[in-house]
């Protein structure tokens, strides 16, 4: 599945259980910028493009990986920081945070 987004400059695409989110810059692919989610750092980043806030992602992940609220809010914190150290957070949809 492929999922351009112009608006905030990405393309996304799903290759096997991984998620991979590919810049966008003047309407082509940054291939030196290529980022690589699991699973688990996909459906993160597909909350946080809906709008969601930390509070209700780290609700959502610990239902689905039985993690407990607290554990799912750091590891939700540390794939925020990497996705803004990468540039990739300013692009997306990013509340709470």
């Amino acid at each position: 599945m492929q999922d351009q987004d112009s608006e905030t400059g990405f393309v996304t695409r799903r290759i096997g259980d991984d998620t991979i989110v590919v810049p966008l810059a003047s309407g082509v692919g940054d291939l030196g910028s290529i980022y690589t989610l699991n699973e688990t750092g996909a459906a993160i980043w597909q909350m946080l493009r809906a709008g969601l806030e930390v509070p209700e992602i780290a609700a959502a992940i610990g239902r689905e990986y039985d993690v407990s609220a607290e554990e799912a809010t750091k590891d939700i914190l540390d794939l925020i920081a990497e996705l803004r150290d990468a540039g990739l957070l300013d692009r997306a949809a990013a509340t709470g945070a």
